[in-house]
């Protein structure tokens, strides 16, 4: 194995879901650890479970410090943090249990992160219901990350093999998200676009910036944002010397991107940048009831660290059987090492 591999720290998620499921399989491919060298932060109860349940030939090696990983295929290097016992959990359902586990797991890989310890923080899924339950009033992995970094301005960043989106707004209601759409927010966002597809590799990144209304408003008759608020935002990104364009129509901006007009597209809300983003990277197969392809990562951009997840939920209704699928786990591995490889070049 290469001795410049890069270090990470992997959290295993909400126990009840597949998170432990998709870190295991992920880590029984060897070109994982061509790359880096991975640590689990969980617990071993609920890791030697899934192991067992997705009939595995993989050994768990317990750590007391992630410096000590050997990152040596065949053995998951993990940190105990003790928080379940086995049978002490139920797959496919929120507990405040899971949710203190999943939260502790997330705050011991922040704080490695920011030590130094590891260059990148990847993250199995959460559920937001059980965190609350837990006492922890966060809507998802971002804010968390935000809040234990001292992190103001961020930005969601959701890519797959054929398409790149970054979000002006994400965690909130419809309603509110329209009142986030501000000049001063939507040119954060288009500079946190640059800043992350620099980082995925792209050195002179195209950024096409959807609107929010439909037709983009068609001059005025069914909305003023586009006018007031985002063009004036892509024109001063243009005097900073970041390629973009827009507003673009949002039924017609991310089928350019697909097609190569854009790397990236700036996304005013949730859905608006998530659907498009989830048809081109997952593919669901009705009769065998599973997902033949679930390629995608959200990436955490603004962070003083680097945080990379896969782009699904816990996925409850298959959690403890074996059959989730671990290709968005891979992808947000490969790219938390090339941000991190990134960021070590001097950006």
């Amino acid at each position: 194995m290469k001795n410049d591999r890069v270090w990470i720290a992997i959290t295993m998620g909400d126990p009840a879901g597949i998170g432990p499921e998709i870190i295991v399989k992920a880590l029984s491919h060897v070109e994982i650890y061509q790359k880096c060298i991975p640590v689990v932060i969980g617990d071993r109860a609920a890791l030697a479970d899934a192991i067992r349940f997705c009939n595995l030939p993989i050994e768990l090696r317990e750590l007391a410090d992630v410096t000590e990983a050997k990152g040596d295929f065949g053995n998951i290097d993990f940190i105990n943090l003790n928080k379940l016992q086995p049978g002490e959990w139920e797959y496919k359902k929120n507990s405040a249990k899971c949710g203190e586990a999943s939260f502790q797991y997330v705050v011991y890989g922040i704080k490695q992160a920011l030590e130094g310890k590891v260059k990148a923080v990847v993250t199995a899924p959460i559920s937001k219901e059980s965190i609350n339950m837990a006492g922890y009033n966060y809507s998802g992995h971002t804010e968390i990350f935000a809040e234990y970094t001292g992190t103001d301005d961020f930005a969601m960043l959701l890519a797959s093999r054929e398409l790149h989106v970054i979000h002006v707004s994400t965690h909130c209601s419809l309603r509110e998200a329209c009142d986030r759409v501000k000049k001063d927010r939507v040119l954060k966002v288009i500079r946190l676009a640059q800043e992350g597809m620099k980082q995925l590799g792209y050195q002179n990144p195209k950024i096409g910036v959807a609107g929010l209304n439909p037709h983009c408003s068609e001059n005025g008759l069914f909305g003023t944002e586009e006018e007031k608020e985002i063009f004036p935002a892509i024109e001063e990104a243009r005097k900073e010397g970041i390629n973009v364009t827009g507003p673009e129509s949002p039924d017609t901006v991310f089928v350019k991107c697909q097609a190569g007009q854009y790397d990236i597209v700036v996304a005013m809300y949730h859905d608006q940048g998530h659907i498009p983003l989830k048809l081109s990277g997952f593919k669901y197969n009705l009769l065998e009831n599973k997902y033949e392809s679930v390629s995608g990562i959200n990436c955490t951009i603004g962070l003083p660290i680097v945080r990379t997840s896969v782009d699904h939920g816990t996925a409850f209704g298959k959690a403890g059987e074996g059959r989730a699928n671990e290709g968005s786990m891979m992808d947000a591995i490969f790219a938390g090492v090339k941000m991190a490889e990134y960021r070590k070049s001097g950006f």
